[in-house]
């Protein structure tokens, strides 16, 4: 009996969240992105270039930066065809002068900045034993502190426009932790509450923060992922569980639901049906879903040797097994979405 009277408010509230929100959108200005100045960081590959594409087919300029320069090119080739300007940045966010630069680029070509998407990360993969604090270092550099930078030096122009919109990619590991993901759990769960922070601290400035919490979407980015422990097998289960359509969601749909919350300036976004049950279960059940997940780090690979602290892609960890032809479509979603080094062979 208690435990319904917990969860009706919560299902009650939450279809009223829901129904307010579709109501909303039908009262509210469509906002347009045509012409608005949109910087994405992690913009040449992934969920950043999808998102990039959209916006860029709604006549949006685009800017995305990101470490590769050969991704960039090419990402930058791909958005200039949807007839936009696009402007490549090749710089390490992590460092707050390049960070705070890729701004100022933007700013200095356009004149203003209208959308900051805070899209670049990394995945690391792997049992906690083989885990560094350099691990979680890198990850909280690249999750919390990069986006940090890159919103402290955005919102100033923003204020000044009184106007803007930031959306942060955080993940449903940034809400409920996952066994062998502890530094991007950890680092996730920081961006949450930055970015919630912050939209609070913004509001009535014209600034909307919206922070996105997506579970697995078929980007094809699990090669470009971090592995450590047994690496096969490591990159074998994060790589089935991120292909199959009951466990993950189409990244071009993804990307839309993310577009359009940043559209009507929605709060929140927690992307897929199982990571909102996952949410809602963590609140009202969290010892149910502490047992679980010591249950699913039972099934995921142990530990192994000296080897195991060794970190490697995606790509350097394929074995037989995650070359199956259940993977066949990871590596086309990795080919569309920009994912694939030139250097790698998708033939083995």
């Amino acid at each position: 009996m208690k435990t319904r009277s917990v969860i009706m408010p919560l299902l009650v509230a939450g279809a009223g969240a829901a129904i307010a929100r579709t109501m909303s959108k039908d009262v509210r200005e469509h906002y347009s992105f045509r012409g608005k100045i949109a910087l994405i960081t992690g913009g040449s590959r992934g969920l950043g270039l999808i998102m990039a594409r959209l916006l860029a087919d709604e006549g949006a300029n685009i800017a995305i930066a990101a470490r590769t320069q050969s991704q960039l090119d090419s990402a930058a080739e791909d958005l200039r065809a949807r007839g936009v300007e696009v402007l490549p940045i090749r710089c390490d966010l992590t460092d707050k002068a390049q960070a705070e630069s890729a701004v100022e680029q933007v700013v200095a070509r356009w004149g203003r900045i209208d959308l900051l998407i805070n899209n670049a990360g990394v995945i690391q993969t792997g049992p906690l034993k083989h885990m560094s604090l350099e691990d979680f270092e890198s990850a909280m550099a690249i999750h919390m502190w990069a986006p940090l930078y890159t919103m402290m030096a955005a919102i100033p122009h923003m204020r000044k426009q009184a106007e803007g919109r930031i959306v942060n990619i955080s993940s449903i590991g940034g809400k409920v932790a996952v066994p062998h993901l502890a530094p991007y759990s950890a680092s996730k769960f920081a961006l949450t509450g930055l970015s919630d922070a912050l939209r609070a601290e913004l509001a009535g400035t014209g600034i909307h923060v919206t922070t996105v919490a997506p579970g697995l979407m078929q980007t094809g980015s699990p090669p470009n992922a971090l592995f450590k422990g047994r690496h096969d097998r490591e990159y074998f289960w994060f790589s089935l569980l991120d292909v199959l359509p009951f466990t993950s969601i189409d990244a071009n749909v993804a990307a839309r639901q993310i577009i359009e919350a940043t559209r009507y300036r929605d709060p929140e976004l927690t992307i897929t049906i199982q990571a909102r049950l996952a949410v809602l279960a963590s609140a009202v059940f969290p010892g149910l879903v502490a047992r679980s997940m010591q249950i699913v780090n039972r099934v995921l690979p142990r530990p192994t040797g000296k080897t195991g602290d060794e970190l490697r892609t995606g790509w350097e960890s394929r074995s037989s097994l995650s070359e199956a032809s259940v993977m066949r479509p990871l590596y086309e979603f990795a080919k569309q979405n920009n994912e694939t080094p030139s250097e790698v062979s998708l033939a083995r």
